[in-house]
């Protein structure tokens, strides 16, 4: 099996459509006209947490990182494409809010993430117990769509914090980015993982497999990130991330070594064990303390961004383990089998 590839520079291939509002943002990414892109209609008709709505947020997103293969740069910023993610956005946005207007306030949210709870029916818990090599594989092809650009959505909230919190936030960001040395990068880590468990560690190699489930939990992040005024959600969200990683993470490490996932698999949630629990501290103290300092009234909104990042958590977790259960794919389409020179 070769070990430590890493995704090559190119952009990605866009990704098939599933559905109109997607197809329509898809053709206008490949070319096609402004003029066919979708009303405010169509987009009202799709379901917030749906397979159409989220892959042609994905694909609007994606504009704002890596772009796609025969794509014009220029699209970042098309006028007409910017109206559809805005239609998008609040269809999104409203849905969460609504789902979440019984949110705990945010000392109680806080204290919660700090609460390994009882149940023990989440994913890392299936594949400590019972996980074989193909859920591992499964797994990481999903994330992949966010953990190989594992931090950069984090990183539209530094201009936008101020003190304790700016210095704390690009603390956190400097150890994921490999604190100087790009072999170390989580991003880096992570398209080793994928090496060693045979999957193609290309960027965006595996959107195509991911449902709205985790389209959703991807887009989250985009969509805190690139507005100044959820700064306050997205510092709710990194709270979640480096809280809940440490434990989750140790769970994953033991499953890896237990399916024999190779040594870059068990590095990356190694180093998620450690690292967290340090970033864990600086977040909860000093980037959420700081932010609350300089702007107290965001509080409710970063009650707001934990509950969000828990509830399509749930969402993502539960999809999975009840198709694993089944002994069924929890990806769109399953993936090939390792042939008998990767293992």
């Amino acid at each position: 099996m070769t070990l430590l590839l890493t995704a090559p520079a190119t952009e990605p291939g866009t990704p098939e459509a599933r559905g109109e509002v997607s197809r329509a943002v898809r053709d206008r990414l490949l070319g096609g006209s402004p003029a066919r892109l979708p009303r405010s209609g169509e987009i009202a008709r799709c379901s917030p947490y749906g397979e159409d709505l989220h892959l042609a947020l994905h694909l609007c997103y994606e504009l704002h990182y890596r772009g796609f293969a025969g794509g014009p740069d220029t699209l970042e910023w098309d006028p007409g494409l910017l109206r559809v993610r805005a239609l998008m956005e609040h269809r999104f946005e409203s849905a969460l809010r609504h789902d979440c207007r019984h949110r705990a306030d945010l000392d109680e949210a806080l204290s919660a993430l700090l609460v390994e709870s009882d149940d023990e029916s989440g994913v890392s818990h299936f594949l400590m117990s019972r996980g074989e090599l193909w859920h591992l594989r499964e797994y990481a092809a999903l994330r992949s769509v966010h953990q190989l650009r594992e931090a950069d959505p984090h990183l539209w909230v530094v201009p936008r914090l101020r003190g304790r919190a700016k210095a704390a936030m690009v603390a956190v960001e400097y150890d994921e980015y490999g604190a100087g040395r790009a072999e170390r990068m989580h991003s880096r880590l992570y398209a080793d993982l994928m090496a060693d468990l045979g999957l193609d560690p290309s960027y965006g190699s595996c959107t195509d497999a991911a449902g709205a489930e985790l389209l959703a939990v991807a887009n989250l992040m985009s969509l805190f990130g690139l507005h100044r005024r959820l700064r306050g959600a997205l510092v709710g969200h990194l709270a979640v991330v480096e809280t809940t990683s440490p434990p989750a993470a140790s769970r994953i490490v033991a499953a890896m070594r237990r399916t024999g996932a190779g040594p870059a698999a068990e590095r990356y949630f190694e180093e998620h064990v450690e690292a967290d629990a340090v970033h864990e501290q600086l977040v909860r103290r000093e980037v959420v303390g700081g932010l609350l300092e300089d702007e107290p009234a965001l509080a409710p909104e970063v009650a707001f961004g934990i509950a969000a990042t828990c509830l399509l958590e749930d969402r993502l977790g539960s999809h999975v383990v009840n198709a694993w259960t089944r002994d069924e794919s929890a990806l769109r389409t399953p993936l090939p089998p390792l042939s008998g020179n990767e293992r």
